[in-house]
C-alpha cells in the first residue's frame, strides 16, 4: 500500500531474503501469512505475486472503515466526557506542534492515538475488533508523506471534536465518515502519482 511494490508484481523469495538479511524460510512463512490476509497470492509454478488492488478496492476498504468509525464516533458523542474532550484537544494540539516541526512520524502516532481515544470511548468490543481488522488494509505509517494529509487531518479533527463537544451523534458520525473517506481519496491520488497501477515488470 505504500507503493513500493506494484499491484500484480511477482515476488522473488530469494531476493526478498537478501533484502531482509534472512533466510528464505521465514520469508516464505511470512508470505503465506500475507496470502491468508489477502495481500499476496500464490500461483502454481509461478510463486507469489502481489494481489491486484484496484482503486475501487481501496475505496471499498476506506468505506467500510469509515462506517464503523462513524458509528463509534456517534456513540462517543452521546457520552463524551470532559476527560475525553481534554485528551482529544491535547492530542490535536500536539499534532499541530508536530506539524510545525515537520515531524511526520510523531503526527502519525498522534493521529493513531486520536482515533483510538474515540474508538474506545464507549465499550464496543466487536466494532473495535472489526475496525482493527480493516486497519490492516489501511496503512497509517506513511500518511504524513501523502500530499494534503496533514492539513486535512488537522482540519477534520477540529470538526470531529466540536461534534463531540456539542454531543451531536449524527454530526460526529458524518464528520468521521467524511474524514476517513477523504483520507482514502488522498491515498489513491498518492498511489497514482507513485505509479502503483503501472504494469509490473516480470521477473
Amino acid at each position: 500500500m505504500s507503493g513500493q511494490l506494484r499491484s500484480g508484481e511477482p515476488l522473488n523469495i530469494d531476493a526478498l531474503a537478501r533484502d531482509l538479511q534472512t533466510s528464505a524460510t521465514p520469508v516464505r512463512e511470512g508470505l503465506l501469512v500475507l496470502q491468508g490476509q489477502g495481500f499476496v497470492q500464490m500461483e502454481p509454478r509461478h510463486g507469489f505475486r502481489i494481489t491486484p488492488l484496484t482503486r475501487q478496492d481501496i475505496a471499498d476498504m476506506f468505506l467500510v472503515q469509515s462506517l464503523i468509525a462513524g458509528e463509534l464516533a456517534a456513540r462517543a458523542a452521546r457520552e463524551a466526557s470532559e476527560s475525553l474532550l481534554g485528551e482529544l484537544t491535547s492530542c490535536q494540539e500536539s499534532m499541530r506542534q508536530a506539524d510545525a516541526r515537520s515531524d511526520g512520524e510523531e503526527m502519525e502516532a498522534l493521529n493513531f492515538q486520536f482515533h483510538r481515544l474515540i474508538n474506545r470511548a464507549v465499550p464496543s468490543p466487536k466494532l473495535t475488533w472489526l475496525i482493527s481488522v480493516t486497519a490492516r488494509y489501511v496503512p497509517r505509517l506513511f500518511y504524513a508523506s501523502i500530499s494534503g494529509w496533514r492539513d486535512a487531518s488537522l482540519h477534520d479533527h477540529e470538526t470531529i471534536i466540536e461534534s463531540l463537544r456539542t454531543q451531536d451523534p449524527e454530526g460526529a458520525r458524518q464528520a468521521m465518515i467524511s474524514h476517513i473517506l477523504h483520507a482514502g481519496e488522498l491515498l489513491v491520488s498518492h498511489l497514482e502519482n507513485e505509479g502503483f497501477w503501472s504494469t509490473p515488470t516480470e521477473v
